[in-house]
Parts: C-alpha cells; sequence; structure tokens
C-alpha cells in the first residue's frame, strides 16, 4: 500500500524529464494558420502609373500561387511567376491611359488560401513625342552599319521638350571601348552627342532612347523606346589647306593621297535682300552622305539660278560635308585652277580621279579639316559639331547647366 510520500516521490522523481518532454510537445505542434503576407506594385487605386514602372507581386511570407491581370477591356497581360513562387514579375509593356485588374491567389506558410484583387491606372498622357534617332545628315542610323571616327548621333523629337533634364537622362550612348562623350541640345526638339575625341577604330556604340513613360513636358510623354547600334570603321581624316590649295587624305594616320583643289571664291554678294557667302569656311566637317551625280540648285538656298552668281548643274562624285551644302565633287572644268586659284562658290572642286577616288573612299562620319580659308568660321548649323570646344560642347547639356 502506497502512502501519501511515496506519490510524492514519484512525482519528485520525474521532475526535469517530464519538464523537457512539454517544452518537446510545444515545439513540434504546427503554427497557426495564416495568410500570405505579399508586397502588391503598383498600390492598390494607384493613379497616374508610369507605363513603363515595375509591376509586380512578392510574397514577404507564403507563397504566390497565381497572378492574372487584365485591363479594362477584359485582355490578359502576359506575367511570369517565379519556380519558387515568391514573386510574379509583368511581362509585357503596359498601355497609357489604361485600368488595370490584378487578381492574386496564394498561401500562408501554414497553407491558409487567400484571394486578392487590385486595381491602378496609368498616365493618359496629353501628347506623346517620338525620337529619331539620326546622323548629322538628316537620315537614320542604319543598325549594324559603319560610319567614320566623327559620327556624331542626332536624336530628334517631332515636339518640342521642356524637360529636357529628363529627357536626357532617358538618352544613353554605350560605347566599347568607352569614350568620354556628352549631349549637346542644339534646339527645343534636337540633342547632339559626340565624344571628347574622335572614336578609335573598331569601336562599338550603341545608342538607346528608353522614352516610354517618361515626362518630357507638362502633359507630354515619351512614345516609343529606341536603340539602335554601329561600328566605327578606318580612321578617315582629309585635310583640305587652302595655304597649298591640297586635300591631304590620311587612311588610319597614313598619307595615302595629295588632292589639288579649288575652293570658295571668296567675298560675298547680296541679291534678292539676302546675302551670300562664297566663302569655304574653315573649321571640322564630317562627311554626310554621298550622291553620283547630284543636282546642284542655287536657287534652293535662296540665290536665283538666273543671277550672275546663280546655277543649275549636274555634278558627279559629289560626297557632302556641310548642310547648306558644300561638297568635294568632280569638277573639270576647273583642273586650270585646282592647286593654285579658288574659283568655286564653297565647295571643294576635283578632278575627275580624284573624286571618284575620294567618293569611293569615304563613309558617313569621316572627318574633313579646312584651314587657311578666309571669311566666318564653320557653325554648328552648317555640321560644324567637331569645331566646338569641348568645354562649351558640355555647357549644352542640360544635366550641365
Amino acid at each position: 500500500m502506497l502512502v501519501s510520500g511515496d506519490v510524492l516521490n514519484t512525482a519528485d522523481q520525474c521532475g526535469s524529464a517530464c519538464q523537457v518532454e512539454t517544452v518537446a510537445q510545444a515545439r513540434v505542434q504546427p503554427p497557426a494558420p495564416s495568410a500570405a503576407d505579399l508586397q502588391v506594385v503598383p498600390g492598390p487605386l494607384a493613379e497616374d502609373v508610369d507605363p513603363a514602372a515595375p509591376v509586380f507581386v512578392a510574397a514577404r511570407t507564403g507563397r504566390v500561387q497565381s497572378v492574372t491581370l487584365e485591363n479594362e477591356s477584359g485582355k490578359t497581360v502576359d506575367g511570369r511567376l517565379t519556380p519558387d513562387g515568391k514573386a510574379w514579375r509583368l511581362g509585357e509593356q503596359l498601355g497609357y491611359g489604361r485600368t488595370y485588374t490584378m487578381t492574386i491567389t496564394a498561401r500562408g506558410p501554414g497553407g491558409m488560401p487567400s484571394r486578392q484583387t487590385s486595381s491602378f491606372s496609368t498616365v493618359s498622357p496629353d501628347q506623346l513625342a517620338a525620337v529619331y534617332l539620326d546622323t548629322t545628315a538628316g537620315t537614320l542610323i542604319k543598325d549594324g552599319a559603319t560610319y567614320g571616327i566623327g559620327t556624331v548621333i542626332v536624336a530628334r523629337f517631332d515636339s518640342a521638350i521642356t524637360d529636357k533634364a529628363t529627357a536626357e537622362r532617358r538618352l544613353r550612348v554605350t560605347t566599347d571601348p568607352p569614350v568620354a562623350g556628352s549631349w549637346n541640345w542644339i534646339d527645343d526638339q534636337t540633342a547632339h552627342w559626340r565624344p571628347e575625341k574622335y572614336y578609335a577604330p573598331g569601336t562599338s556604340v550603341t545608342v538607346a532612347a528608353d522614352i516610354y513613360g517618361a515626362q518630357l513636358g507638362d502633359g507630354l510623354y515619351g512614345d516609343e523606346d529606341e536603340q539602335v547600334s554601329f561600328r566605327v570603321g578606318d580612321s578617315h581624316v582629309s585635310v583640305a589647306d587652302d595655304t597649298t590649295k591640297q586635300v591631304s587624305v590620311y587612311d588610319n594616320g597614313k598619307l595615302v593621297r595629295t588632292m589639288p583643289t579649288s575652293m570658295g571664291m571668296g567675298g560675298t554678294e547680296t541679291v534678292g535682300g539676302n546675302t551670300f557667302s562664297f566663302w569655304t569656311p574653315s573649321g571640322v566637317y564630317t562627311v554626310l552622305d554621298k550622291a553620283n551625280p547630284v543636282i546642284m540648285d542655287s536657287s534652293t538656298y535662296g540665290l536665283p539660278t538666273g543671277s550672275s552668281l546663280g546655277y543649275r548643274t549636274t555634278v558627279p562624285y559629289a560626297t557632302r560635308i556641310s548642310t547648306d551644302g558644300i561638297y568635294l565633287h568632280q569638277l573639270n572644268a576647273t583642273i586650270w585652277a585646282q592647286g593654285n586659284t579658288n574659283v568655286s562658290h564653297g565647295c571643294l572642286n576635283l578632278s575627275s580621279d580624284n573624286a571618284a577616288w575620294f567618293y569611293d573612299f569615304s563613309v558617313p562620319g569621316d572627318v574633313v579639316e579646312v584651314r587657311n580659308t578666309g571669311g566666318p568660321p564653320l557653325t554648328l548649323a552648317q555640321n560644324g559639331d567637331w569645331s566646338v570646344p569641348w568645354d562649351q560642347w558640355r555647357r549644352g547639356s542640360a544635366l550641365n547647366a
């Protein structure tokens, strides 16, 4: 027969072992069911959302099972769920002026299912601005093409940009090997980019305008992103010196041809209230384009063909270097003057052989330096980007203002 003291002794003997067992049982108890803790971006009822901004669902706890994103017309937007169920991300671009509804199913850490919806709307622009990635000739840069070491990149918008700093942050130029470069706003619709020094031959260049979703002014937003890549070819630098009246052509630093030339006769003439200069401006040009033949018509820049200095003529092997019509071109009628006398309206006259050779040799972006001529120097508007000192060029950036 047990006495009360024996019972107490038995309990005392269980002691700490019983406590350990009790704690162990508490530890293996499953957690209380709870819903998944989700981060949803954009947040519920968000308005004026940038359609290029991130859209995602992330599970802080638990897992995402499915996400359906639909616009107000019921069209489903593509998205991707990560294999571990921890996140869902948008798979395509959203549109302007749309309302989207996101339906999310998930399971919490204890397996509790949940379902939630969240809606948001994207911004509705008053106006859209498109951008074109051009050369200084006004033509689109050709993807994969080869250009010269002096190539200047042009971002041309079809609307005036009032927030140039935002626009410029969305314009990216990457090069391999890296080079220092800067944008320079020419006017409210046009920005030019060039390096501090000429590109090295073989440089790869990619230009990206990531303007979609960007506010570029009051009610003005970027239309579509644009991107293009090109390669820099051999170093072609030609030096036209009015002291010698010769054009010296260098290929990767080696003199490969010397061509006698006749440049602008100089002076000015006022016709119909407009004053025309007949100098070949000194400065650093680049090759814009070329054609064989070119019809040269002085009336296109205001000088009537019927005037004493007017002209309309067909010219073979014409390589254009300025926006106002300065070419290196064939003109056999001035061979007598080439190398000794300037008789042209501003172009650089060459013989047939030399003009044809230079035409075949040149690519857009090649450098042509004109030295020691009279009259006013080459201006930026004439294709004189490389004639602008680097410090002055950088001050044209909206990010350096």
